[in-house]
């Protein structure tokens, strides 16, 4: 592969938004699938996401938007993935496996087929046969709203096929946006599902008043806990430490514009689970994760407290206090 050719955004939210800014920094035009036709009417009436990102303005002639998705990924070569994981069987259930023939599929969703508990990978290689090495993988930290503010940010760009990994990076990377590239589709991927569940734990924290003492050590023992889980389930050489791993967990646990650290926060508050997701109004990655890895880790019998804690305060409705209380004996 020697460009991405033609590039599909497929998802209108906070971060398939980011994403057509990063692409339209290098690329000429891009083809955008918008579910909702009167998102997209609206898109056009006022010259940005109605919804999301407000304040990042597109130039509309760059743009084809489609709210026909086999269409959308039939006119594209490279197809980004920026819609949250429940949703990906519901979006491409009437999607033929040949539709994807010949298609550059990246994931930038950061998280889990619920009930399938496979990584987006896995998903489209055992369903839709799409080649290992024609899927990649676009991983932070970054967040949708620095990008959209033009802070400097980093992603990692991963795919089996490591020129087309390149290809990628290379046609993303701008002024504000560094890129760099791996091998290690799988890890990356679980580890973009782990990362949310801890930022669940750091907001449960944050929500009982722990100070920033005892969440240094529970980024550390969550890092641990990382490394202890993909060495096991995806073995591989990697340095734990690198961006995609360590930077990508501390940026979602404590920055401001986490989700699943805001839902933590709030049930460390004393909502519940419900509310809690009611009045977010937006998907946290990290309560299905959760679910997932625990379900997954049936088969590997990894140690994995922090998950586990996680798991009971969302699904068994257990102490958010007591839960952490009884983690600090593993620490």
């Amino acid at each position: 592969m020697d460009s991405v050719g033609n590039v599909c955004i497929v998802g209108g939210g906070t971060w398939g938004t980011a994403l057509a800014k990063i692409v339209l920094m290098n690329q000429k035009h891009i083809n955008w699938y918008i579910r909702r036709t009167e998102q997209i009417e609206n898109f056009y009436k006022l010259g940005h996401n109605p919804d999301y990102l407000t304040n990042v303005k597109f130039n509309l002639a760059q743009i084809t938007f489609y709210s026909n998705l086999e269409r959308a990924i039939k006119d594209s070569d490279t197809i980004i993935l920026a819609i949250p994981s429940p949703f990906v069987k519901q979006y491409f259930k009437k999607i033929w496996n040949s539709t994807f023939r010949g298609k550059y599929i990246v994931s930038a969703i950061k998280g889990i087929i619920p009930n399938e508990n496979m990584v987006v990978s896995e998903y489209f290689a055992y369903n839709y046969k799409v080649p290992l090495e024609n899927i990649g993988v676009l991983s932070g930290p970054c967040h949708a709203e620095e990008i959209a503010l033009e802070r400097l940010s980093f992603l990692t760009s991963a795919c089996k096929d490591m020129q087309k990994a390149r290809v990628l990076a290379e046609a993303i990377k701008s002024r504000f946006l560094h890129t760099s590239v791996s091998e290690d589709v799988t890890g990356i991927e679980l580890a973009s599902v782990l990362k949310n569940i801890y930022a669940i734990a750091a907001g449960v924290c944050q929500g009982l008043l722990y100070g920033d003492n005892f969440q240094a050590v529970l980024m550390a023992n969550c890092a641990n806990e990382m490394e202890r889980f993909l060495k096991e389930v995806v073995p591989l050489d990697r340095n734990i430490c690198e961006q995609h791993y360590l930077g990508d967990m501390l940026a979602t646990g404590y920055s401001q514009f986490s989700r699943n650290r805001t839902l933590g926060t709030m049930i460390g508050k004393g909502y519940s689970v419900k509310t809690a997701q009611l009045e977010m109004e937006m998907i946290a990655e990290g309560y299905y994760g959760a679910k997932c890895i625990v379900e997954m880790n049936q088969r590997f019998k990894i140690q994995i407290p922090i998950v586990n804690t996680v798991y009971r305060i969302l699904y068994e409705k257990t102490s958010p206090k007591a839960e952490i209380e009884k983690l600090i004996e593993f620490f």
